[in-house]
C-alpha cells in the first residue's frame, strides 16, 4: 500500500472512529484476543480474518472480497486495541473481487477488526 493511500486510509478511518459515524453497512467492531477469527458478511461484502498471537503482538491476517455490482467497495480495518496506536485497511472494489491482508500489530494481544461498505464516489 502506498504511503498516500496509507495516510488516506489512517486519516478516513481516524475520523470515522473518532465521531463514530458508521458510512455505509458495518460489522460491529469489538476487540478480539488471540487466538480468534471471524467471518462477517454485510450486504455487498464478506470477509475472513484469524488473529495469532506472536512475540512482538498479534498478526491479523485474511481476506475481503466485494459481492455486489453497486459502486461501492468491501473494506477491513483494524486497530490495536492497547498498546501503540495502529490502524490499517484494505478495499475490494468490484463484484467479485477478493484482497488478501496480513498485518503485524505490535505492542498488543487484542486487535478491533471491521468490515464495512464504502461508496467510492
Amino acid at each position: 500500500m502506498s504511503a498516500l493511500k496509507k495516510s488516506y486510509a489512517s486519516a478516513l478511518s481516524a475520523a470515522v472512529l473518532a465521531s463514530g459515524l458508521a458510512l455505509g453497512t458495518a460489522s460491529p467492531a469489538s476487540a478480539a484476543t488471540c487466538p480468534s477469527e471471524a467471518s462477517p458478511v454485510v450486504n455487498g461484502g464478506k470477509a475472513h480474518w484469524k488473529i495469532a498471537c506472536t512475540s512482538k503482538g498479534v498478526k491479523v491476517y485474511g481476506w475481503v472480497q466485494d459481492t455486489a455490482t453497486d459502486g461501492r467497495c468491501a473494506t477491513v480495518t483494524a486497530t490495536s486495541d492497547g498498546g501503540p496506536g495502529w490502524i490499517n485497511m484494505v478495499e475490494a472494489c468490484g463484484s467479485g473481487v477478493r484482497i488478501n491482508f496480513d498485518w503485524t500489530i505490535p505492542g498488543t494481544k487484542a486487535a478491533k477488526v471491521w468490515l464495512r461498505i464504502l461508496d467510492t464516489h
